[in-house]
């Protein structure tokens, strides 16, 4: 029996077991190892170690760190006013508002989970109070959350680029675009559902008048700068992905402190809990799956993986479909950076060998990614908003389901129609 397979075998067997995904990886790689001297032991370290090494990371949990500390200051607040006086008197206002909010709420966190906490804790109620159903609330927050993963910076973007050797800002600058058709088709859909079920405009808001939009506007600047701030640090060359991570801390800090007096020291300490509860469990399957990577790699996984895809056909975008149906089946059970830390090293060499260029499809594995958050049993996604809205989960999972197709849809598209993930890299030099 190859190692390869020892290692499959372990692995499944552990994940039967209810191990966590970090010791399922550590311990199949390890348990292959010893059951065979094709790799010296000293991998199981060295593998670990160059895992936790890698200093692109310390972006993600000082991104989640910044959009606590903006839920805490009254940012998000802020935030979702402007966007609710200017969608908020059509049909099903509160939930467009709820999923443009959470899509202006990603481009500063990266995080799905954090989006639709931040956003849902204050538009669920909204929308109950005038009289929306809690079904219709819940699936709004917890779809409008998934955009958090698209909508730079994303988490799951910094690990794909990190693990496929891509850049992280040209990763970014390909899900503008794409984030934005997802934002415009859920908005839409959101809106066919509160037309069809007669949930009418936000009775609060009043009639759209552009000097009272450039008020709420004017009163939320410096909450409004923070996304110009931070993505603006990348893009014009001034900041890494890194360093506007800080960036985002200190902006939040200062806004939170000096311009709206809400932060207190004990937000501070929750949102830094927050970061570091979730760079530890980064770090740990990170290092776990680069041991396991050095075995896929030794038996050659990805090549065989390529020449069996190529003997079902030479179509990459069939294969991309594919491999999107495979993500759309592993997010049901996994959670999303675990995915790509997972899927990655195996299907990077795949894409070499088949001429798909690796960021348009590191955008379609996000999207991709994205439905997982929406489909039972895993659905991080539903279980916020279940809790916010008191919709169990089995009854919210149905709802969201127009939600999946328009979503699917928009994957669809970005699969068959390259430009829309590739134009805005190419256009700033980085494919």
């Amino acid at each position: 029996m190859s190692i390869l397979s020892i290692a499959l075998i372990a692995m499944f067997v552990l994940f039967l077991l209810g191990l966590p995904i970090y010791a399922a990886l550590t311990i199949a790689a390890s348990i292959a190892l010893l059951t065979s001297d094709i790799l010296p032991l000293s991998v199981i370290h060295s593998s670990l170690f160059d895992g936790l090494n890698i200093f692109p990371l310390l972006a993600i949990p000082c991104f989640i760190v910044a959009g606590g500390l903006m839920e805490r200051g009254n940012i998000t607040n802020q935030i979702i006013n402007v966007v609710r006086a200017l969608v908020g008197r059509l049909y099903g206002g509160i939930g467009i508002t709820t999923i443009l909010a959470c899509a202006v709420f990603a481009s500063i966190t990266g995080s799905a989970t954090s989006t639709v906490a931040a956003v849902g804790a204050i538009m669920v109620p909204a929308m109950m109070r005038n009289n929306y159903s809690p079904r219709y609330a819940g699936a709004a927050a917890a779809t409008g959350g998934t955009i958090g993963i698209l909508i730079p910076p994303s988490n799951p973007m910094i690990l794909y680029a990190i693990i496929a050797n891509v850049s992280i800002t040209g990763m970014f600058s390909a899900g503008f675009l794409p984030g934005a058709i997802m934002a415009a088709a859920l908005s839409f859909t959101a809106w066919l559902l509160a037309k069809r079920n007669g949930f009418k405009a936000d009775e609060s808001v009043e009639s759209f008048s552009l000097k009272a939009f450039l008020g709420i506007c004017r009163q939320s600047f410096f909450s409004l700068a923070t996304v110009v701030i931070v993505l603006g640090s990348i893009y014009s060359g001034l900041a890494t992905p890194v360093e506007a991570s800080i960036v985002a801390v200190l902006w939040a800090l200062f806004v939170g402190f000096v311009v709206n007096r809400s932060l207190t020291l004990r937000d501070i300490y929750d949102s830094l809990m927050e970061g570091v509860m979730l760079c530890g469990a980064i770090t740990i399957i990170v290092g776990a799956s680069t041991l396991f990577g050095k075995i896929l790699t030794y038996e050659e996984a990805p090549t065989r993986l390529a020449a069996f895809m190529v003997s079902i056909t030479d179509n990459k975008h069939f294969i991309m479909l594919l491999i999107v149906a495979l993500l759309y089946v592993l997010g049901m059970f996994m959670e999303t950076l675990a995915t790509v830390i997972l899927v990655t090293p195996v299907l990077v060499p795949v894409l070499a060998q088949l001429d798909i260029n690796p960021i348009h499809f590191g955008v379609v594995m996000v999207m991709a990614n994205e439905v997982g958050l929406l489909t039972p049993p895993m659905g991080v996604n539903l279980f916020v908003a279940s809790r916010l809205s008191g919709v169990s989960v089995e009854r919210l999972s149905i709802s969201v389901l127009p939600y999946i197709l328009a979503m699917t849809l928009v994957i669809l598209l970005t699969v068959f129609c390259e430009p829309i993930s590739t134009i805005i890299p190419t256009w700033l030099g980085f494919n």
